[in-house]
C-alpha cells in the first residue's frame, strides 16, 4: 500500500527518482526507486537526513515558529523534498536537478494525507 503511493509519485513528476516514507529514528517504512535512479540509495539519504530535519525541528521548537512542515535541499545533480508527516514520520522524493520541483511538492503534499491513513 504505501509503495504503490510512493511509486505514483514519481512516476507522475518529470525528474522523479525516488520517494520514502520513514520514521525520524532513520528506519524505513517503504522506498520505491526507478530502476534507473542513480546513486545515492533512497533509504541512505533518508537516513543521513532524518537526523538534520530533527535538528530543524528542534530549531524551530527553539524559536517558537511552529512546527517544521517540508525541507527542500538542492544539491548539484539532486533535489530532496521531505515532509514530516507526523512526530515520528516523514516522507520524501528526490528528483534530478532539471525535474519538475513544483509538481513534486503538489504530489508530496496529496500524498501525505494517504500515506498517513495507512499508518
Amino acid at each position: 500500500m504505501f509503495r504503490e503511493h510512493l511509486q505514483k509519485m514519481v512516476e507522475n513528476v518529470e525528474g522523479g527518482q525516488s520517494a520514502l516514507l520513514m520514521g525520524f529514528d532513520g528506519i524505513a517504512v517503504e522506498s520505491f526507486s526507478r530502476e534507473d535512479a542513480p546513486d545515492p540509495d533512497i533509504q541512505t539519504v533518508g537516513m543521513e537526513f532524518s537526523f538534520i530535519f530533527g535538528q530543524i525541528k528542534k530549531a524551530a521548537e527553539i524559536l517558537e515558529i511552529g512546527g517544521i512542515v517540508e525541507v527542500t535541499i538542492q544539491a548539484e545533480h539532486l533535489v530532496i523534498i521531505i515532509r514530516a508527516l507526523t512526530d515520528e514520520y516523514f516522507a520524501a522524493i528526490t528528483l534530478s536537478e532539471h525535474g519538475n520541483y513544483g509538481k513534486a511538492r503538489f504530489l508530496l503534499r496529496v500524498t501525505a494525507p494517504r500515506l498517513l491513513k495507512d499508518l
